[in-house]
């Protein structure tokens, strides 16, 4: 696989996460000048936002948790040249769930359904971890 084909999903990946760090400034920026917050609220790191600042910002520290491990194993694939269709494609599969995550947690944030995202995310991000320690342990 070309080196563009295994980064574009972890360039997009990474897009969204600068998109909900921007969105979550924004947030909470509005927040602080329309007073429904006050430095002093979120000075001692006890951030009191308000329910849509609160989510956004809940969803950016979110792509620092499973995303990693996604980062992770393409960092590890790269130099050992392990990375082919498969993972590809399981890449954009993952990417596309957690969109889907961050879309349901900055809007209706309806738990049922963004765990099933979440979930579909780890059971993916699962699969590859396990190809790819197939693939290196038994040099396939």
């Amino acid at each position: 696989m070309s080196l563009q084909m295994v980064l574009l999903p972890v360039f997009v990946q990474i897009g969204l996460t600068f998109f909900l760090l921007l969105w979550m400034v924004t947030a909470r920026t509005k927040a602080i000048k329309a007073r429904e917050t006050s430095l002093r609220d979120i000075a001692a790191g006890q951030p009191k936002y308000p329910p849509q600042a609160a989510q956004v910002g809940n969803c950016f520290s979110n792509q620092f948790e499973v995303p990693v491990l996604f980062y992770f194993l393409i960092a590890l694939e790269l130099p050992l040249r392990r990375a082919d269709l498969f993972i590809v494609l399981m890449s954009w599969v993952f990417v596309v769930t957690r969109f889907a995550h961050a879309g349901i947690f900055v809007t209706s944030n309806n738990i049922q359904q963004r765990s099933m995202a979440w979930f579909a995310g780890v059971l993916v991000l699962l699969a590859m971890w396990l190809y790819f320690a197939l693939k290196l342990l038994l040099l396939i």
